[in-house]
Formats: C-alpha cells, sequence, structure tokens
C-alpha cells in the first residue's frame, strides 16, 4: 500500500453514532479526533466530502472493525472512490497493559494501526453472496429450531411416562400415534397440541427454505463451484452451499494450507528452544464451514466406493473434476484407517480428514471456469 498523501480514518462504529479520528502520512503527523458523525449513509456522506475539501490532494483510506452492523458502510464508502478496509477485532494488536477502552481511543488506535501497515482486511462478499448466505443460515436455523421442538415433545412424553412402541420416530405412524394421544388431564392435552403444531409448522417452514435455497442456488455466480465440489463423497448440496456462500471466492487463498488455516482446522503450535510442540486445531475463522466439514467427514469411514446418488451428483461434470474426487477419497478413506489402526482418538481423525477435504475442494475448485462480473454493470459474463 502506498502512503503518498493518504489520509487514515479510522471509525468506531456504532448503531447510532460513529466516532471518527484521522491522521496524515507524514511521520511526526498527530492523531485528530474529529468527532462523533451520525451512522447514517447521508452522515458519511458528509464526512467523506468534508474530509476531501480538507485534504484536496489526499487519497482516502477508511478503517473499522467487523461487527453485526453489516457491510453497508464499506460498500457506501467504496461506492463513492474510496479505499476502505474492514478488519476483524480479534486480529486488532493489543497492548497487554491497555486498561482504558474508549470510543476516541479506539478509533484513534485504527488510523494509527492502519497507518503502520499493522492490520489485516477481511474478505468482503459481494451482496449476491451474502444473501444466499443468509438463505443457507436461515435454512439451518429452521432445522435447529424443528430439532428443538421434536426434543421438548419427547421430553414431555418421557417425563408423563409415555413410550411410543414403534421403531421409527416422526414416520406417518407416529405422527398418527401423537395426534390420536389423549391425555388424562386437559392442560396437558393442551400442551401435546401445541407441540404437535409447532412441529408441524417448523417441518413446512424447513421444506419452503428447502425449496427455496434449491431454487435460488442455481442461479448463483457459483453455482458451477456447489456443483463441482458435490462430486465429492460427504459433500451435498446443503454442504456445499453452505461452505461456499461462508467462504465465497476460493481464488483469493494461494495455497491450500493458507485455506486449511482460515477456517481452523491447522494444529496451533507453541514452539521454542528447539522443542516444537503441536496443540488442538485452532477453531479461527468461520466455525460453521468447520462444522460442515467435520459432518461430510464421518462418511469416508466406510471403504471407498461410488454410490448410485454420487454418481447421479457427478454427472455432467468434467473428467478432472470426477478424477480428482476419487482420488481424495481413495486417499481418505485410507487415510481414516490407516489413523484409526495406529490408536488415534475418533474425533481427532475425523478432523484431520476435514483438514485434507478442505484442501480438495480448493484443488476442484480451481478447475472450474466462473463467469466474470462486471462491477459497473453487474453482469455476468462467460470469458473468451
Amino acid at each position: 500500500m502506498q502512503k503518498d498523501n493518504i489520509l487514515f480514518i479510522g471509525l468506531d462504529t456504532h448503531k447510532e453514532f460513529t466516532q471518527v479520528a484521522y491522521c496524515l502520512d507524514h511521520r511526526t503527523s498527530d492523531i485528530n479526533d474529529l468527532g462523533r458523525i451520525q451512522s447514517t449513509k447521508t452522515g458519511f456522506v458528509k464526512l467523506a466530502r468534508q474530509l476531501q475539501s480538507k485534504f484536496p490532494q489526499a487519497t482516502l483510506h477508511f478503517v473499522y472493525e467487523a461487527g453485526p452492523c453489516g457491510y453497508w458502510i464499506y460498500r457506501l464508502l467504496t461506492s463513492l472512490g474510496h479505499c476502505c478496509f474492514l478488519v476483524a477485532p480479534s486480529l486488532i494488536p493489543k497492548k497487554p497493559g491497555e486498561r482504558v477502552k474508549t470510543d476516541k481511543r479506539d478509533a484513534q488506535k485504527l488510523a494509527r494501526l492502519l497507518k503502520n501497515n499493522d492490520l489485516d482486511p477481511i474478505y468482503v462478499p459481494e451482496p449476491e453472496d451474502e444473501s444466499l448466505r443468509d438463505l443457507s443460515r436461515a435454512r439451518e436455523a429452521a432445522m435447529q429450531d424443528l430439532n428443538d421442538a421434536k426434543r421438548q415433545l419427547k421430553s414431555f412424553l418421557l417425563r408423563n411416562n409415555i413410550q411410543y412402541k414403534g421403531t421409527a420416530n416422526w414416520s406417518l405412524k407416529h405422527l398418527r400415534w401423537l395426534t390420536e394421544m389423549v391425555l388424562p388431564h386437559p392442560c396437558q392435552q393442551i400442551v401435546l397440541q401445541e407441540m404437535i403444531h409447532s412441529i408441524s409448522e417448523r417441518t413446512n417452514r424447513l421444506k419452503r427454505l428447502d425449496n427455496e435455497l434449491t431454487h435460488q442456488v442455481k442461479k448463483w455466480r457459483y453455482y458451477p463451484v456447489v456443483k463441482a465440489i458435490q462430486a465429492m463423497r460427504g459433500i451435498r448440496l446443503l454442504v456445499a452451499t453452505g461452505v461456499i456462500s461462508e467462504l465465497g471466492d476460493l481464488s483469493r487463498f494461494d495455497t491450500p494450507r493458507k485455506l486449511m488455516s482460515y477456517v481452523g482446522l491447522t494444529p496451533s503450535e507453541h514452539s521454542s528452544g528447539g522443542k516444537r510442540r503441536l496443540g488442538a486445531i485452532t477453531k479461527c475463522g468461520n466455525g460453521r464451514v468447520r462444522r460442515l466439514l467435520i459432518e461430510g467427514a464421518h462418511s469416508y469411514r466406510h471403504t471407498a466406493r461410488i454410490s448410485k446418488e454420487l454418481e447421479v451428483r457427478q454427472e455432467g461434470l468434467p473428467k478432472e473434476i470426477v478424477d480428482q474426487a476419487w482420488k481424495a477419497q481413495l486417499r481418505l478413506c485410507r487415510r481414516y484407517q490407516r489413523l484409526i489402526k495406529r490408536g488415534k482418538n475418533y474425533n481427532l481423525v475425523v478432523t484431520a480428514i476435514a483438514r485434507e477435504m478442505i484442501a480438495f475442494i480448493w484443488s476442484i475448485s480451481r478447475e472450474v471456469v466462473l463467469p466474470k462480473v462486471d462491477p459497473k454493470t453487474r453482469l455476468s459474463r462467460v470469458p473468451a
């Protein structure tokens, strides 16, 4: 990053207001406090115009912490032609003896760290990618709500010593048994009917989100990658959509090791004095991707083979991608069995398989040619 005539602006953002501090790129330049502005589009546009008129020769570089307010400030400032950086709060350097925290100090600290090039910006997804990620997360939340409702009903029946004699829970026979049940007290009967009604509503909600997600993902610009990585064992549509919607463009990672580290599947290390000590995985980055990968890694405990369902998912894919998927299955199944025979803990083995799965996902994604997006027209066009 060139620092010729650059004005560094730190923003400590909140729901209603934002604290602003700035400094020039000169070595002896002091950090100035500009006060508070309203956290609205008008407030940030007015701030950018004010600083540009005060420093006409300078390039404005904004920085603020990623938080619950989203990316709209980043998109607004970049649409005005200014540079903007988002940083993760956990990656901001902090002195051990720093005990005083105020909005003014936080804004000044961000401006100082950006000036010293001590901040690593995070990846900001496109609005289209973020919208599909929200849909994928909503589907997962609906699934969790449905499971919670089912657990509440089973706990209610267990407290009243009511047991189902059948084999398959939540089948049509089981649901018919629930609706025909008559409890001795009217209050308990009301509770039972409300729980059954809640399960029915949440089941329909999950079906609606499943249908909408299946429809919308096919129009997504990353759908070729989603379809390609489904050639691997343990990765179906929901897992593939969740992983790609959370990670976004995988081409920004130069090596698969960087992607492994990004999702927190690499072991922690504390080495010193010629001794190398490896610990548990770092668990940094996106926890949802890490969980989806670990769920898919359980399927490699079985012998390597191409099932009918996997063969259907591989139809229409290039031979290079299918070959890589088969290579991944052979390697991961052998590695799983080898680690188990060595007496490794089951959770450790599954985590090791998940770490290699993301490497094969990175490799397969590089074989897919994505349509290029014109940032001005936002229209997709296939490269020549």
